[in-house]
C-alpha cells in the first residue's frame, strides 16, 4: 500500500508512535509518505519506501496566525496525485483530521476517492478538542473519517463522553519495538555516569506539563531517598522544569537529581533504571511507561486514564490514586528495598511489554487500512 502519514514531528507520544508505525510499515514493503511541517524527530533515515514531504506555510501580513490547515490540505492533495497515494492516516485530531477531510473533498471533485484513518491520541480530545472553540470542528472531522482508532479503551470512552462523535472507534493500543531493545542491549552509556553502584536509579520522562504532576515526582523521590541511596533522572523539558529545580533546592536534594532536558539518550537512561515514576493527572495510554517496561523497568504510576491498561497493578508495578504521594513512595520502596522483589518486577514488566510489541500491533493497523480501502 502507498500510505500518507500526517503527524506532529515533535517529541510527543503521537509523533513517536506515528513515525515508528510508518517505519515498520515500510520495512514490511509498504510505501510511506510522511507529510508534516518538519522532519519527525524519530525519522533518522529516508529510503526506498520512506519519504518525507515538508508542508510550507507562506507568511502573509494579512494573517495574524498562518493557516497551517490550508497549507496541509493542499499539500495532501498534491502528494496524493503525484505519488498515487491510496490512504491517509492522520494522527492527532487537531488539525490533521480536519485538513484530511478537506483534502478528501478536493480530491473527490477531481474524481479521486481516498480513505482516511484518524487515530486519536489523548489531549487532542480531552484538552484541545474539548475546547468549545474547536469541539464542533473536531467532532465533525472525526465523524467524517472513514475509520477512527484510539490508543486506549479509556480514550475511546472519553471521546464519546466529551464530543458529539457517533462513528465507531476501534481501540489499537500504542506499541513498543522490542527487537530494537535487543539490538541495542549493549548500550555505550555507563551506569556509573548517573549513579554510584549502591544507588537505585529512578527515572521520569515527559514534556513537563502540569498534567504530569512534576512536583509529585520530586516529593515521591524525596521520600524514597530518605530510605535508601538513590538518584532521580528527569528527562524532558517544559513549563514545569524550573519549578521542579527550585523544589529540589528547597528540599536539599539537588545533588541527587539530574535534569537532562530533551535527550536522544532515553534508551541508555532507561537501560540502567530501576524504577519509572509516572504520577500523571491523566494519560490517554502511558507510552513512556511502556517504553520503560520494555527495558524491564517496573512502573509506579497513577491509576488515571489509560494507565491501568498498560501498567498492571502488582505485576509490572503499582497503581495509586492521583496525588497519593505517600502511597506511590511506599510502593516504590516496596519494589526497590529487596533485590529479589525488584528482579521479579523487572521480569514481569518485560513480560507485559511483550504484549504491546509492534509485531503484535502492526497487523491490526494493516487490517484497518484494508477495511478502509474496501469502503471507498
Amino acid at each position: 500500500m502507498r500510505i500518507a502519514i500526517v503527524c506532529y514531528p515533535t517529541f510527543g507520544g503521537s509523533g513517536v508512535v506515528a513515525t515508528e508505525l510508518g517505519l515498520e510499515l515500510a520495512r514490511r514493503g509498504h510505501e510511506i509518505h510522511f507529510i508534516t511541517y518538519s522532519q519527525p524527530v524519530r525519522l533518522a533515515l529516508l529510503g526506498k519506501n520512506v519519504h518525507y514531504h515538508e508542508v510550507n506555510v507562506p507568511e502573509y501580513p494579512l494573517f495574524h496566525y498562518q493557516p497551517y490547515e490550508l497549507a496541509l490540505s493542499s499539500k495532501l492533495v498534491d502528494m496524493v496525485k503525484l505519488y498515487n497515494i491510496e490512504l491517509l492516516h492522520v494522527h492527532y485530531a487537531i488539525p490533521h483530521a480536519y485538513a484530511g477531510y478537506m483534502a478528501k473533498q478536493m480530491l473527490q471533485d477531481e474524481g479521486i476517492s481516498i480513505p482516511m484513518v484518524t487515530t486519536l491520541h489523548g489531549t487532542d480530545i480531552t484538552l484541545v478538542g474539548n475546547h468549545p472553540f474547536y469541539k464542533p470542528a473536531v467532532s465533525f472531522s472525526i465523524n467524517k473519517s472513514d475509520i477512527v482508532t484510539s490508543v486506549s479503551q479509556n480514550l475511546k470512552e472519553e471521546t464519546y463522553r466529551l464530543l458529539n462523535v457517533t462513528t465507531d472507534i476501534h481501540v489499537i493500543p500504542n506499541f513498543i519495538e522490542l527487537e530494537k531493545n535487543v539490538k541495542e542491549g549493549n548500550i555505550a552509556c555507563r551506569r556509573s555516569v548517573m549513579a554510584n553502584e549502591n544507588e537505585r536509579i529512578i527515572t521520569h520522562i515527559s514534556n513537563f506539563r502540569k498534567v504530569k504532576r512534576i512536583p509529585d515526582i520530586i516529593r515521591i523521590f524525596d521520600k524514597i531517598q530518605k530510605e535508601m541511596p538513590a538518584k532521580l533522572m528527569m528527562v524532558g523539558d517544559g513549563p514545569e522544569k524550573e519549578h521542579a529545580e527550585r523544589l529540589c533546592h528547597e528540599l536539599g536534594i539537588s545533588s541527587k537529581v539530574i535534569f537532562f532536558g530533551n535527550s536522544n539518550e532515553v534508551d541508555s537512561i532507561l537501560s540502567y533504571s530501576d524504577l519509572f515514576l509516572l504520577p500523571s493527572e491523566t494519560e490517554s495510554f502511558g507510552l513512556a511507561a511502556l517504553e520503560a517496561m520494555a527495558w524491564g523497568v517496573p512502573v509506579v504510576s497513577s491509576n488515571s486514564g489509560g494507565l491501568p491498561e498498560v501498567n498492571f497493578d502488582g505485576k509490572s508495578g503499582y497503581l495509586s490514586d492521583v496525588g497519593d504521594i505517600d502511597g506511590m513512595a511506599a510502593n516504590a520502596i516496596k519494589i526497590l528495598s529487596d533485590d529479589r522483589v525488584l528482579e521479579q518486577f523487572r521480569a514481569n514488566a518485560l513480560e507485559v511489554a511483550r504484549q504491546f510489541d509492534i509485531q503484535n500491533i502492526l497487523p491490526l493497523y494493516e487490517a484497518i487500512y484494508e477495511k478502509a480501502i474496501l469502503k471507498t
